[in-house]
């Protein structure tokens, strides 16, 4: 018999000879009929789904989990943990882990593990997308014209700047990070980053340059792009006063997460120039309120913001593949905590 079956073949019997059936809950975002889950987890394994939109709509359908399925739609707090009974892990199907109560999930004994490895080019590839829709003019001269704005011509979003030889500022150079300085690299641009937390040698093994101060970083910036966790240290880094470092027509971009920037000086810095634009794939809220001073900006055409602003849905992870990717690798974190297995990528 051949390992992988021998491997097979313990872990159907582990579940079978299980006390009780186990159960999963894949708490929000997902609705369908969880056949990635399902062909992960197998017969044995109970899987629902809350597709919950706020916490309280997980109350009374949790307790009993063996292992909870977290994506970025809501935020599992100490309430709610505090009454998992059974829970053997709770798995935040991405990259980010700010919306569990990780110190209760500890306090309980309970891993809170994430999905690190799914989505990088897609971010990667969203991340220099929008830079190519800003700095080329590609996505404000479509609006205008479509508009009815003339003349036909490229005056509409001139001056533009050629980007080779720019440099492509990179803030937190982890998967995603080193999968967009790879990509801006292709496109002969001077790529630099800022990761406090890389160990040395990262910078030579790329062929991109590191600096150690975030002013420094800023003060050189053709373009910024955003790629960091959300942590204390991170939550508004980008506000008024950092962008006081930028020398003037920058485009800043974020596919990492909505508060990292403080996105109300944004239309600010549009009118004054210190920004020449802004693709935004996460805000702090979302959706967002109609009257967040970035949203009046975006959706009014005599604000300059109105074409120099890109705002998607956090939509910069998608494609099909990667879904199901990422998908398939949070059920297979389950299912290593309901076998007992070490788990991987633990964040708490």
């Amino acid at each position: 018999m051949q390992a992988e079956e021998k491997t097979l073949l313990v872990e159907k019997e582990s579940l079978e000879t299980s006390e009780r059936s186990l159960k999963v809950i894949i708490a929000d975002f997902i609705a369908d009929g969880l056949e990635p889950e399902r062909q992960v987890l197998g017969p044995l394994v109970q899987v629902e789904a809350c597709n919950a939109s706020r916490e309280e709509e997980l109350t009374g359908r949790v307790e009993d989990a063996d292992a909870i399925v977290l994506y970025q739609y809501l935020y599992l707090s100490r309430k709610t943990i505090e009454r998992l009974t059974r829970c053997r892990v709770i798995v935040c199907c991405g990259v980010g882990f700010d919306n569990v109560d990780r110190d209760s999930a500890r306090q309980r004994d309970i891993p809170v593990v994430n999905v690190p490895d799914y989505g990088s080019e897609e971010v990667a590839d969203s991340a220099i997308g929008l830079t190519l829709a800003l700095a080329r003019g590609i996505a404000s001269l479509n609006a205008r014209l479509q508009a009815g704005q003339y003349p036909w011509d490229y005056t509409q979003v001139a001056p533009l700047r050629r980007l080779r030889g720019r440099v492509f500022a990179i803030v937190g150079l982890g998967r995603i990070g080193t999968a967009t300085a790879l990509r801006a690299k292709a496109l002969g641009m001077d790529v630099c980053f800022f990761d406090p937390y890389k160990p040395d040698g990262y910078d030579k093994a790329l062929g991109i340059r590191r600096v150690e101060r975030l002013e420094e970083l800023l003060e050189q910036a053709f373009v910024v792009s955003l790629h960091c966790p959300l942590t204390p240290e991170t939550h508004h880094m980008i506000d008024a006063a950092s962008l006081s470092h930028l020398p003037g027509g920058t485009y800043l971009i974020n596919t990492a997460r909505g508060a990292v920037v403080d996105t109300t000086i944004i239309p600010d810095a549009i009118a004054s120039g210190r920004l020449a634009g802004a693709g935004i794939d996460v805000l702090e809220a979302e959706p967002p309120e109609p009257d967040h001073a970035l949203i009046e900006a975006w959706r009014n055409p005599a604000h300059p913001a109105h074409y120099r602003v890109i705002l998607n849905p956090h939509s910069a992870f998608y494609c099909e593949e990667g879904l199901k990717d990422l998908r398939t690798k949070g059920a297979e974190a389950c299912r290593r905590a309901l076998l007992g297995l070490p788990l991987r990528n633990i964040v708490n």
